[in-house]
């Protein structure tokens, strides 16, 4: 007992005890292998494969935190939200994982050929690449999101330039008319003023003896432009109010369209300011690497290593040699699969051995009956024929009677004439 105390705590300390088991008791699982799709049981007779099958488990595994990571990105860019983050994050990521897992565990290795393997993994490494183009997209947007907000900010402004001129062309119209008919308002109101000032001015200077009879006073002339004055008055004096309530109309029409202009533009300012999503940052990062190439690259060569940790597992089971676990679950495989053929084969055989011996039994009856008729006839010929020889044989009642007992005869045992041929 003294002698093997060094080796209990020795296995305290052994590779297998983080393995999930604990102490020294070995685990019945192991979280990286069921990860990478193995046959736990099976693998657990091969020590030289574990340590291939925990990486393979440990890149699978990977995929699945890079997923997560990603998606909960997009979706907290879009609904800013933690709960729908961390929600959507573990779904997606287990898609994934579920996704990498089955494309690994599908894949055989013992008994398929190089050329046969590697067209078999095209299917599954274009699906791994669209996974990991979708995986990628997100955290790109993640690592360059400072440079992001300085384009969104430069590319909203562009978009308020734009809508301001659009909101400008929609209203030219109405602005062009509006000032069109204040204009010759304005103009009809001054012609008028004009008017009442020239004759207001012409009988001033009459009285005041600068006029064209250069007599100071009131005089006759005089009184006759103060008419010309008041009368002018008189008559233009409704026409000028209605002129000046038009042209306050029109300034009024003037006024409330470019309140309305401002006021839309600081809408649709407030608007994109407000909603900036996915898609516009999408938008700023693709607008980033067109201008500057060495966002181009780093973009580039970040999506290529984001996709070539996606194709990881895949690649991984690829170029992994044959080994004995492949053997072995080939092995387990192809017998399950002969055992399962042999038991159908063998139901079958057992089925068709039970018609045979059903159609041998109906023939053998078949074959009885049809001797026990044949000597039946045979007696009532006989009968007959002695009938006949006595004297006694009437051919129509008798041949009626031979019939109607063939007749019962194959009523009871149910004869058909086409078996019995």
């Amino acid at each position: 007992m003294a002698a093997k105390e060094p080796v209990q705590d020795n296995d305290l300390y052994a590779y297998d005890s983080f393995s999930g088991g604990g102490g020294g008791k070995r685990s019945d699982n192991n979280f990286l292998w069921w990860c990478a799709g193995a046959h736990q049981q099976l693998l657990k007779q091969f020590p030289s494969e574990h340590s291939k099958y925990s990486g393979l488990g440990g890149v699978i595994l990977a995929t699945f935190v890079l997923a997560a990571i990603s998606s909960g990105y997009a979706i907290y860019s879009i609904f800013n939200s933690f709960g729908w983050t961390i929600l959507f994050a573990i779904i997606w990521g287990l898609i994934i994982f579920n996704f990498d897992r089955f494309l690994v565990s599908t894949m055989r290795k013992y008994g398929v050929s190089r050329r046969k393997q590697f067209w078999m993994a095209v299917p599954r490494i274009a699906l791994a690449l669209l996974i990991g183009v979708t995986i990628a997209r997100p955290l790109e947007l993640k690592i360059f999101e400072k440079e992001i907000d300085t384009k969104v900010v430069e590319n909203i402004h562009k978009k308020i330039q734009l809508n301001d001129s659009l909101l400008q062309a929609e209203n030219t119209a109405l602005m062009q008319t509006t000032e069109t008919e204040r204009n010759r308002l304005m103009n009809r109101k001054l012609s008028l003023e004009d008017t009442l000032h020239r004759l207001q001015l012409s009988y001033v200077q009459e009285a005041d003896g600068t006029g064209g009879s250069g007599r100071r006073g009131i005089e006759q002339l005089t009184r006759l432009k103060m008419d010309a004055f008041g009368n002018a008055r008189q008559q233009h004096g409704p026409e000028l109010l209605q002129l000046q309530a038009d042209i306050g109309k029109q300034d009024s029409i003037l006024a409330g369209a470019k309140a309305s202009l401002e006021e839309k533009r600081k809408q649709y300012e407030a608007s994109a300011k407000a909603n900036v999503g996915f898609l516009e940052r999408n938008k700023a990062l693709t607008d980033l690497a067109g201008e500057e190439s060495s966002v181009f690259w780093t973009s580039l060569l970040l999506s290529l290593l984001i996709i070539l940790i996606e194709v990881g597992p895949i690649l991984s089971k690829l170029i992994m040699p044959v080994g004995p676990y492949d053997i072995a679950l080939a092995k387990e495989e192809l017998t399950l699969m002969a055992a399962s053929e042999n038991e159908m084969r063998k139901d079958k055989e057992l089925t068709s051995e039970k018609k045979k011996a059903f159609y041998r039994k109906q023939k053998e009856m078949s074959d009885q009956l049809t001797d026990k008729l044949t000597a039946l006839q045979q007696k009532h010929i006989d009968e007959e024929l002695d009938k006949w020889e006595r004297g006694e044989w009437n051919p129509k009642d008798h041949r009626s009677s031979m019939d109607e007992v063939m007749r019962k005869i194959k009523e009871r045992y149910q004869v058909d004439e086409g078996d019995l041929l």
